[in-house]
C-alpha cells in the first residue's frame, strides 16, 4: 500500500545558480528541431524505478528526499531546460523551450502528470513515493518533444551518479554532460516546415495548442514482464544462425544476430500466436532507432534532444505462426534495420502524418513498437540505496508498445514488458515459456 509520503521533488527543488562556465554554455531558450516537433502533441514518457530499501518516515523525509533533491539541483545545472516549459510565442514560427520553473500536478499514485495546456507544457515531473515497510519508488514523467530515451537516460545516469557519489564527482563523467548544439541538425528537405504546417492546421486554422492528447489505458488489460536469459539467447542465436544458413540461397554468410534482434523476433512471434483471432495477412513491428550515429555527418553521442528514426519489419502472419516463425521474424527485422543504411530520413516528411493517422485510429490497437533499449542499463540506476528491484515503463500501456531493457540480475539477459488483454496475456505467457523449453 502506498503511504502518504509522496513528494514531487522537482516542484520543491531549487536549482542552484549556474557556475559561470556552464552559464555561458547553456542557452536561456532552446529551439526545437523537426525531430522534436514530431512529438509535440503526443503523451509523455513515464517510467518508475522501485527500490526495496525499507525507509522509516524519518529516514525518507530527512535523508532520502533531501539527497535526491540536492543531487537533482546539481544535475539540472547541466540539463536546465528540463526545469522549463515548452511555449509557442505569438511572434515565433515554432515552439521553443523556455527556462521557467513550473508546477507539476500529481494525479497518479506513482508517476506525476504533466499539466499541459494550450499555452504551455512542462518538460519534466519527478516524484518519490514511499511504500509502507517495503521501500520506495522514483517516478519520472518527461515530455517526448524535449528528449528521447537516450537523452533522458543521460539525465538519469548523471542524477544517480551525483546522488550516490556527491557533487565533486561531476568531473568524472564528462560523457554525461549534454550538447545543445542545434546546428548539427540539417534539414535540406524542409521537414520542419511540413510538420509545423500540419500542426498549425490540426483541429482548426493557426492552432498553436501545446496540449497533449489524452490517452487512457484500454480496459481489461494486464501488464506482463518476461525475460530471455543470456543462455537462452545464445542457444536461440545458434538455432537461428543454423536455420538461416540452410535457407541462404545466395551462399553468403549469415551476419551476427544481436541479442536485441533475437528478443524482438521471439517476442513478435509469441505476440502473433497470442492474437490468433486477428486475420490480417501482413503484420508489422515498428523498431525505433537512434539516428545520431547514422546521420551524415554523425552527431555527437551526447546530443540532447530527440534524434530518433525507425523502420518497419513486415512479415506474413502465417509465416510467423509456422515452424520457422522466429527465423522469419529475425530476417524481417534484420532487413528492416539494414534499410536504415540507405538513409535514416527517407520518408521523414510523412512521419507526422502517419503518427496522426495512428492516433486517430486508436494508437493502442495499432502497430506494436519497440520502446527502450538494453543499452540504457536501467537496472544500474543506483542513487546510493542499491540497484532497483524493478523498473517499469508505465506509458507503454497507452501506446501498445513492447518495452525492452537489461535484465535485473545483470547477467546479460533482456527483460520484456508489455500490456495485453488478460486472455491474450495468458496465451502469450504459455507460448513464451513453451518455446524456451526446447532451447
Amino acid at each position: 500500500m502506498v503511504s502518504n509520503n509522496s513528494v514531487n521533488i522537482l516542484e520543491v527543488c531549487r536549482v542552484n545558480p549556474l557556475p559561470s562556465s556552464l552559464a555561458s554554455a547553456t542557452p536561456s531558450s532552446l529551439p526545437l528541431t523537426f525531430f522534436d516537433i514530431l512529438w509535440l502533441r503526443f503523451p509523455p514518457v513515464e517510467r518508475v524505478f522501485f527500490y526495496e530499501t525499507p525507509p522509516t518516515n524519518a529516514t525518507f523525509l530527512n535523508s532520502i528526499v533531501p539527497k535526491l533533491k540536492h543531487s537533482l539541483s546539481l544535475t539540472l545545472q547541466n540539463f536546465l531546460h528540463l526545469a522549463g516549459n515548452i511555449i509557442w510565442p505569438p511572434e515565433s514560427h515554432k515552439p521553443i523551450i523556455s527556462n521557467n520553473f513550473v508546477e507539476a500536478v500529481e494525479n497518479h499514485p506513482l508517476v506525476p502528470d504533466l499539466a499541459t495546456s494550450h499555452e504551455h507544457a512542462p518538460v519534466l515531473a519527478l516524484q518519490v513515493t514511499m511504500f509502507s515497510n517495503c521501500g520506495f519508488c522514483i517516478g519520472i514523467t518527461a515530455h517526448h518533444t524535449v528528449l528521447d530515451g537516450k537523452s533522458l537516460n543521460m539525465f538519469r545516469k548523471l542524477w544517480a551518479h551525483l546522488c550516490k557519489l556527491g557533487g565533486n564527482a561531476l568531473s568524472l563523467v564528462p560523457e554525461l554532460i549534454p550538447s545543445f548544439d542545434r546546428m548539427v541538425i540539417k534539414d535540406p528537405a524542409g521537414i520542419e516546415a511540413i510538420y509545423l504546417n500540419q500542426l498549425l492546421n490540426l483541429d482548426g486554422p493557426h492552432n498553436k495548442s501545446l496540449k497533449v492528447w489524452e490517452q487512457k489505458t484500454p480496459p481489461n488489460v494486464v501488464r506482463g514482464t518476461f525475460e530471455l536469459t543470456r543462455t537462452k539467447l545464445e542457444k536461440l542465436r545458434q538455432l537461428m544462425t543454423s536455420i538461416l544458413g540452410e535457407n541462404n540461397n545466395q551462399e553468403q554468410p549469415v551476419h551476427y544476430i544481436s541479442k536485441l534482434t533475437l528478443t524482438c523476433a521471439y517476442t513478435w512471434v509469441c505476440l502473433a500466436k497470442a492474437e490468433r483471432q486477428r486475420v490480417n495477412n501482413l503484420i508489422c513491428l515498428w523498431i525505433n532507432a537512434d539516428a545520431r550515429p547514422r546521420l551524415e555527418p554523425p552527431m555527437p553521442d551526447n546530443y540532447f534532444g530527440n534524434c530518433l528514426t525507425g523502420c518497419a519489419a513486415i512479415a506474413e502472419r502465417n509465416d510467423l505462426l509456422g515452424e520457422k516463425g522466429v527465423a522469419v521474424a529475425v530476417k524481417a527485422i534484420s532487413e528492416a534495420i539494414k534499410s536504415l543504411d540507405y538513409g535514416v530520413l527517407k520518408g521523414a516528411e510523412n512521419w507526422l502524418s502517419l503518427l496522426l493517422n495512428v492516433k486517430k485510429d486508436n494508437i493502442s490497437d495499432g502497430v506494436p513498437e519497440i520502446a527502450g533499449s538494453p543499452r540504457f542499463e536501467l537496472y544500474n540506476t543506483d542513487f546510493g540505496w542499491g540497484k532497483p528491484v524493478k523498473v517499469e515503463l508505465i506509458s507503454i500501456d497507452k501506446i501498445g508498445g513492447i518495452c525492452v531493457s537489461d535484465s535485473r540480475d545483470g547477467t546479460g539477459g533482456i527483460e520484456i514488458g508489455l500490456f495485453l488483454k488478460k486472455r491474450e496475456m495468458e496465451v502469450f505467457a504459455s507460448v513464451f515459456a513453451k518455446g524456451l523449453e526446447v532451447l
